[in-house]
């Protein structure tokens, strides 16, 4: 059976990368993981980093960069992901004023561009990941999410897709997978409970709260909620991803961790 390079996203276990870099990239390494998505260097330079992911056995394969940083000093952030290894460079998070419906968001979108296309010229490849405010419709009834990728080269932007935020925003994930064949090459797998919830707005770290109460949202483990992994996976391996990234943004009651340790032990029992 043929399956993909499984990474984690160290979003999930930032609160002890806080603590120290080097024992949690230890554990993650003994948690069954060869790969990383770094976000944050946690005050170390590039170098610093990349020389503890070689101590902990560890690969960069991506990053999440945030986007003002990318656009204020786009040559120093090129080259210190680059110092990493990093194949591919992630837009992690569109904010307030930045989005579809903003003033600014087509400033946003040129600004995107313009920086995939400088991480084109240097051997890389800018993703957007998403969430599900990207499910809203455009004035032609497009997501905003296909709007952004119709109107940028695909040499200069990739998708790197979240299955959760893709199902939360209405669509199935591994049918959206499909749909981006030869474009998605990193699939984030995340599992939750429940349904939309101001709270999940709260955890996703913005308060423009837009959804009406259901079933309490919740992140969990990956094999632990809803979402149709086999199927997720099948989708990713089809539609010619090269990475599956776990990532739990909130790890409620387990530590980060153990959750972690969980998700690839899920995994696992799928062959994986």
């Amino acid at each position: 059976m043929k399956t993909l390079p499984v990474g984690l996203q160290l979003f999930t276990v930032r609160d002890q990368m806080a603590k120290s870099v080097s024992e949690t990239l230890k554990a993650v390494k003994d948690a069954g993981y060869d790969y990383v998505e770094p976000a944050g260097l946690f005050g170390l330079s590039g170098e610093q980093f990349k020389a503890e992911l070689d101590k902990a056995g560890l690969v960069a394969v991506s990053a999440h960069v945030p986007l003002s940083e990318m656009l204020a000093k786009p040559e120093e952030a090129i080259s210190t992901y680059k110092t990493l290894g990093c194949k591919y460079f992630a837009v992690p998070y569109l904010g307030g004023g930045e989005r579809y419906g903003d003033e600014g968001f087509d400033d946003i979108l040129a600004g995107i561009e313009k920086f995939g296309e400088l991480c084109h010229k240097n051997g890389l490849t800018l993703v957007y990941h998403n969430h599900d405010f990207e499910f809203e419709k455009t004035a032609d009834g497009r997501y905003v999410l296909d709007y952004m990728y119709d109107s940028i080269k695909p040499e200069y932007l990739q998708a790197e897709l979240d299955t959760c935020w893709v199902n939360i925003g209405g669509e199935d994930p591994a049918s959206y997978i499909r749909k981006y064949t030869g474009r998605c090459p990193v699939v984030h797998l995340k599992d939750f409970v429940g349904g939309k919830t101001d709270n999940m707005y709260e955890l996703i770290g913005t308060n423009q709260a837009k959804a009406e109460k259901s079933e309490e949202f919740a992140f969990r483990p990956v094999g632990q909620g809803v979402q149709n992994f086999p199927e997720i996976l099948a989708a990713s391996i089809e539609a010619g991803a090269e990475y599956v990234i776990v990532e739990q943004d909130d790890t409620n009651d387990i530590p980060s961790l153990e959750a972690a340790k969980m998700s690839r032990d899920y995994l696992k029992t799928l062959g994986w």
